[in-house]
């Protein structure tokens, strides 16, 4: 798979602070008065919240959904005040030449043909996460962006939250010591029931199951498989490990300051519910960076251990422990030794006693409160589709942090530790996992 830059031209630094320099449009730059013309395609569960959040701004005016759902499309319809112009079929919509951007929030085996064409038709895109569901669908986003000059947002909202922005940068900046391991979870108890059994059927009316699938194998219709529970099934979504884990790796990466693991292994499996599901209910994914482990554990549980917080995200200083959670972050001092610690020996054992417990707090305790929301995000994308700016988290980060979440979905597959070439792309040890960095869609869809 060829690549036509190094990594080593992408500033991870600078686009963290959003200091990074983009393609101006062709269209130039919007007034800062001037209303965005937007246009949703996707509007279920994420779609709709999104739509939400840009309704909230007083420069945005939607002007067109889509969604191949008709119900769907016809309640945001009523709930935008029935001005928009309504579409089953995307490419219609990205048509109009009077679209400022588009927002894309379909299943995650749309979005690389969508923003792709979305670029190509010459419109802004915010595209929720996880950007893709192949490596190579995500590389070849960010060709077109940068071919195309396009603003890109990627909807991992904590690059829009200040409170997580400090907590990347106190870790960043040596405030809790060396990290050696950064832990994130994914808690859902979804025991017995999962997602169910039900059988094929027939679709719903008003959804047009064809165009649902797009460029995904031609299968039966299943409730199970459509709307919200597509995320269970390999064919559209690699499950909560790339929906919620690429907010969470997306954070870990801006609190390290490294984008690519060197290497994966994974294992889990269906341990705990008996539904129709592929994807596992029971997963931990390990990842080796620079010095630094990386973890993702999923499982049947309302909290994890050792967390009384209930946050989703730990760094592990080497002088305290970082909890991140959506309302809060809180840093919790650990001990050092002012000493070397001495040898176990029985023969001076009151006197080690006493030189083990020589330890002292390695800093004060830490605690930020702040919020996580759609809107911070949205008014970020706004903001630089009229500044030309650069956003919080442009399509290249987005790929990045998708791409680590979409390692472990093809590490699990191979059950075998797998080593990370991340300038070429490619696995260095395994050419059957190279295989699964993409796949071939279904006639007559092609990737742009």
């Amino acid at each position: 798979m060829s690549r036509q830059w190094s990594r080593r031209e992408f500033t991870w630094s600078a686009l963290a602070a959003g200091t990074a320099v983009s393609s101006r449009a062709t269209a130039g730059i919007l007034g800062a008065n001037e209303r965005v013309r937007i246009g949703l395609i996707g509007v279920g569960n994420r779609g709709w919240e999104l739509m939400e959040a840009f309704r909230e701004l007083p420069d945005v005016a939607i002007t067109a959904v889509c969604d191949v759902y008709e119900p769907y499309v016809e309640a945001a319809k009523r709930f935008l005040g029935g001005s928009p112009t309504v579409y089953r079929d995307y490419r219609k919509l990205l048509e109009r030449k009077d679209l400022d951007a588009v927002v894309i929030a379909t299943p995650d085996h749309w979005h690389a043909l969508q923003f792709i064409e979305a670029c190509n038709a010459g419109k802004d895109v915010y595209v929720e996460k996880p950007l893709s569901l192949t490596v190579m669908e995500g590389r070849r986003m960010v060709e077109a962006a940068r071919r195309t000059g396009r603003i890109t947002q990627v909807g991992t909202q904590r690059r829009s939250s200040p409170m997580v922005r400090q907590a990347c940068e106190l870790v960043r900046s040596g405030g809790i010591g060396r990290v050696t391991v950064a832990k994130c979870f994914h808690l859902q108890n979804e025991t017995p029931m999962g997602i169910g059994k039900p059988g094929d059927c027939d679709p719903p009316p008003g959804l047009d199951w064809d165009l649902w699938l797009g460029p995904a194998p031609k299968v039966p219709y299943n409730p199970s498989r459509c709307l919200y529970q597509f995320r269970w099934f390999y064919d559209y979504s690699g499950g909560q490990l790339t929906n919620f884990g690429t907010h969470y790796l997306d954070q870990i990466h801006w609190g390290l300051g490294q984008d690519a693991p060197k290497a994966v292994v994974a294992v889990g499996g269906k341990f705990a519910v008996d539904d129709n599901r592929e994807i596992p209910d029971t997963l931990e994914v390990v990842w080796q960076y620079d010095r630094v482990l990386v973890t993702f554990s999923q499982y049947n549980a309302n909290n994890a251990p050792g967390n009384p917080r209930g946050a989703d995200v730990e760094f592990r200083g080497t002088k305290g422990t970082l909890y991140c959670g959506y309302g809060e972050f809180v840093v919790e001092p650990q001990k050092v030794r002012v000493e070397p610690m001495p040898p176990k020996d029985p023969l001076r054992r009151v006197e080690n006693a006493k030189q083990w417990g020589n330890v002292k707090p390695a800093m004060t305790a830490i605690r930020q409160t702040g919020h996580i929301n759609n809107i911070d995000h949205a008014r970020n994308f706004i903001e630089c589709v009229k500044t030309r700016k650069p956003c919080n988290c442009p399509v290249e980060v987005g790929h990045r942090s998708t791409t680590a979440t979409l390692l472990g979905v093809i590490a699990l597959k191979r059950q075998r530790r797998l080593e990370w070439d991340a300038d070429a792309e490619r696995f260095t040890n395994d050419d059957e996992a190279n295989k699964l960095l993409f796949y071939e869609y279904r006639a007559p869809w092609k990737l742009g």
